[in-house]
């Protein structure tokens, strides 16, 4: 495990309450781009946890950075639940980042999340989401059924869930490319199930904090843009991956039978 030398954090107007986890698969430029965009813009950061899931050089100075790195590098590949469930043993804040490596962003969203992070019925909350595009995703949705999910395969339906305008909304559950938690309700629900490896552990997460009384809420107000890989359109590995997934979520939820961590 590695850590960067600490910089004196520049002088703002929030003090650093966050823990922000990234895990790269092979993505190190990716995590560059985005350490660079939360230096410029973010004063809310107490501390980045970086994963190396698969082993790979870092090609930039994490010293140059304003907050601390912690590097975590796997000798072996975890999934993506066990990788942050990881990195929240080593935070020590109020609140937790679930990040990805492909998210860009030109201003700093955290003020305007932990705001609606401080209503203790919030557990997580999150930013609208674009594409490259600057088109807006759909990633505030509600609990996929299998009804849900035979209708937008057959049909193609892709209609947002909710309609998204400048005021925050409550969905069922957020996407996991960008997911600031209250510490204590991620805590409260032993984090991720890591028995999905890939998949679906955003769906999860929300539903069995939905089950405690936590809401997920989406804030349109602060955008991130995401460059998604849909690797699972392309590569039959992750969309078996996929598949199983969303399998155990439909057979958990309509059996009653949940994950152990939820029944903490």
């Amino acid at each position: 495990m590695e850590l960067s030398p600490r910089f004196a954090l520049h002088s703002s107007p929030m003090s650093p309450q966050v823990t922000v986890s990234v895990v790269s698969h092979n993505q190190a430029a990716l995590v560059g781009n985005l350490l660079s965009d939360l230096h410029l813009h973010c004063t809310a950061i107490s501390k980045i946890v970086l994963t190396i899931n698969i082993e790979e050089p870092v090609p930039f100075d994490m010293a140059q950075f304003k907050f601390p790195i912690e590097v975590v590098r796997n000798p072996v590949a975890k999934g993506f639940g066990a990788n942050h469930n990881a990195a929240f043993k080593l935070a020590k804040t109020d609140y937790f980042c679930v990040l990805n490596p492909d998210v860009r962003m030109t201003r700093d969203p955290f003020p305007a999340l932990l705001e609606q992070l401080r209503d203790p019925s919030a557990g997580v909350a999150a930013p609208r989401i674009l594409d490259s595009a600057g088109n807006v995703e759909n990633s505030a949705r509600k609990f996929p059924t299998p009804f849900s999910i035979l209708k937008k395969a057959l049909f193609g339906v892709r209609a947002p869930d909710y309609e998204t305008g400048a005021t925050p909304i409550f969905p069922d559950w957020v996407g996991g490319m960008f997911m600031v938690f209250r510490s204590e309700a991620f805590r409260a629900v032993g984090g991720f199930d890591e028995r999905y490896f890939l998949y679906y552990e955003d769906v999860d997460i929300c539903w069995r904090m939905h089950r405690r009384g936590f809401r997920a809420v989406l804030v349109p107000a602060v955008s991130v843009v995401h460059d998604a890989r849909r690797s699972s359109h392309r590569d039959p590995r992750y969309l078996v991956w996929h598949l199983t997934s969303m399998l155990r979520f439909f057979c958990a939820r309509s059996g009653g039978q949940f994950t152990r961590r939820d029944q903490k």
